[in-house]
């Protein structure tokens, strides 16, 4: 089959490490299911692999992606969710699984012809949503949701501020959170993407260091390094911070005073569960509501696509197509 495979880590050249076609087919194992893919999204994690930060040496070569939809062995159409965890393990959420393991970590991901995951990891696709939508939801557009509506605290008609809204994440938070009620602001470098976000229904679109009206319920952040000390000091006492990345680094000030004087939580979020991903295709589906696709592309063509998302040029997501 044709994939797409991190064969070795180059930190300053990611893309040196890519490898792309002839790949051996998923093996058969007791209780796992092959997926035709029908379309993959691509995550910032397969650059992080690419680079060697989010897989220790011997793990590669990987398959890369852990975004999919496609058909499986009787003919259903699927969502793949990326996480193989036993949720009873990690008290009814699988991320929590001290043996959890994650598609192009610790098995083949999805930027394939094909993906084998444990039955369990399927969620039925609704007929309503594409399969190239549908690929979008597991990686970025699940995490959006578990940090808008478990971890954030914050109830509709609060005022959530989403930093570096201009990627998969951010646009989902801020797509979800104006379906939802929320009253969502939204930080970008970029005009043209400060631009898109109004259009998606951002209340307030600001530039980085741009003075707030007056500060938020709660922040939705991925940059990490760079926006932490902003988004704290966004917060209105006893407000939350939810941080699910750091591509800017992840070594920033603590700010202890702050956070303990005005009473703030600072919240971890990795993914969500594959009961949240399903809820999230309903939500989709219920709403209107359908993930920002930047641009799709042929399966042979995902260094393209790698490309334009180091360069930050993307508003949305990445699709591929085998």
């Amino acid at each position: 089959m044709y994939a797409v495979v991190a064969e070795r880590s180059v930190p300053g050249d990611p893309l040196a490490g890519l490898r792309t076609g002839a790949w051996p087919e998923p093996e058969p194992r007791p209780g796992w299911v092959r997926v035709e893919v029908r379309a993959a999204a691509l995550n910032h994690h397969d650059l992080w692999t690419l680079r060697g930060v989010a897989v220790l040496p011997g793990q590669l070569p990987v398959v890369l992606g852990s975004d999919a939809a496609g058909v499986d062995e009787d003919g259903r159409e699927v969502i793949v969710y990326p996480v193989i965890g036993d949720p009873l393990a990690g008290g009814g959420d699988e991320t929590l699984d001290p043996a959890v393991r994650f598609l192009s970590v610790h098995h083949p991901g999805t930027l394939a012809e094909q993906v084998s995951v444990p039955r369990r990891c399927l969620v039925p696709k609704p007929a309503e949503l594409s399969f190239e939508h549908a690929a979008c939801l597991p990686g970025a557009w699940l995490t959006a949701y578990r940090m808008l509506f478990e971890k954030s605290g914050a109830e509709p008609g609060a005022v959530v501020l989403v930093q570096g809204a201009g990627g998969g994440v951010g646009t989902a938070a801020v797509s979800l959170g104006q379906a939802a009620g929320y009253r969502v602001w939204a930080v970008s470098r970029s005009a043209d993407k400060r631009r898109r976000l109004a259009e998606l229904g951002a209340e307030l679109v600001l530039a980085p260091g741009e003075r707030l009206p007056h500060r938020v319920d709660a922040v939705l952040d991925t940059v990490g390094e760079a926006t932490y000390d902003r988004s704290l000091k966004a917060l209105r006492p006893g407000g939350r911070l939810v941080l699910s990345g750091a591509t800017t680094g992840g070594m920033p000030p603590a700010d202890l005073g702050r956070v303990f004087a005005n009473q703030l939580s600072v919240v971890g979020s990795t993914m969500g569960t594959a009961g949240q991903l399903a809820r999230l295709a309903a939500f989709c589906v219920r709403t209107g509501v359908r993930p920002v696709v930047d641009r799709t592309l042929p399966l042979a063509q995902a260094r393209a696509g790698l490309a334009a998302m180091d360069a930050g040029e993307l508003f949305g997501k990445v699709v591929l197509l085998p």
